[in-house]
């Protein structure tokens, strides 16, 4: 929440735990496949105390633990652990801490044209212009669950890029819809072209798929896309390509092919990450599942 001082400051690149309670030191999160979005983590609060400063980008942040003062404009706030805060571009605030006592904050900073397109896919901009919220805080659990997870994602260094754009732009349709939703319309679901973003993911579900090959591929905008396919399908695009990439292996592995030769050809980024993913959708390790198909097969 404080202006930012690059030289002081150090880049995540997923080999350092982010919320470290021994690190005192801010650290941003960025990825060129997300420029739009840029995230920080102050684990000690008490560590820094912040000027009255204002962004170019719109600024979502939620505090972790403890609690702070905040103002925002002319507002003037005690803030504590699970509340978000949310700051329109170019208007000065400034969070500090009470009387020294620890606190701990994520900060995400979004560049307003991009968060403006959404705006006008949902609905909520005529023009693809930013609108500023008028809320400048919320208690809502739901949004600060939702955002403490789009963080973990974003710094998990084993995360697929398609994940982390749709988690984002999921998050962020979330909180247009929570706290300054569109008037409903009439609106026709286009599934052909919904079908056409599943095929396009199962055809090369063991690739590394970016959202925008799939909104290309079926003629959708991202915000749209995850909505629409998660409505229709059950699972987020993301889900759907894991599924897939399940599917392909348990071929593989009837076949009696090597695990890490399957977790390979099935796009997963190690072993670990595979065996996480076939447990959590069948139940069963891919070594139960191959010894127990050759069992079978025997018998």
């Amino acid at each position: 929440m404080i202006a930012r001082v690059r030289p002081q400051f150090r880049i995540d690149d997923g080999r350092h735990n982010v919320n470290n309670p021994d690190d005192d030191q801010p650290r941003f999160w960025r990825d060129d496949a997300l420029p739009f979005l840029e995230a920080r983590a102050v684990a000690d609060g008490r560590k820094v105390c912040y000027a009255a400063h204002c962004h170019e980008t719109f600024s979502i942040g939620a505090i972790t633990a403890g609690a702070s003062t905040y103002f925002n404009g002319d507002a003037r706030a005690r803030i504590s652990r699970g509340t978000l805060v949310l700051i329109n571009p170019q208007t000065v605030h400034a969070c500090n801490p009470i009387d020294g006592q620890p606190w701990s904050y994520l900060m995400f900073y979004v560049d307003a044209h991009w968060l403006g397109a959404l705006q006008h896919e949902l609905g909520a901009s005529s023009d693809g212009r930013f609108v500023p919220y008028a809320a400048i805080q919320s208690a809502d659990p739901r949004l600060f669950g939702a955002l403490t997870q789009l963080h973990a994602c974003l710094t998990d260094p084993q995360g697929e890029t398609l994940h982390k754009q749709s988690l984002a732009v999921e998050f962020f349709t979330q909180l247009q819809q929570t706290l300054a939703p569109a008037p409903r319309g009439a609106t026709s679901e286009p599934l052909r072209q919904l079908r056409r973003a599943a095929d396009y993911i199962a055809e090369h579900c063991t690739q590394a798929l970016r959202l925008e090959d799939i909104c290309q591929a079926a003629g959708l905008s991202p915000s749209y896309l995850i909505r629409a396919f998660k409505q229709h399908y059950g699972m987020t695009p993301h889900a759907y390509l894991l599924n897939r990439r399940i599917q392909r292996s348990q071929h593989w592995l009837r076949q009696g092919r090597e695990l890490a030769e399957v977790a390979l050809a099935a796009g997963f980024a190690d072993q670990a990450h595979f065996q996480r993913t076939f447990k959590r959708q069948l139940a069963a390790t891919p070594g139960q599942y191959r010894d127990r198909v050759a069992r079978a097969a025997r018998h």
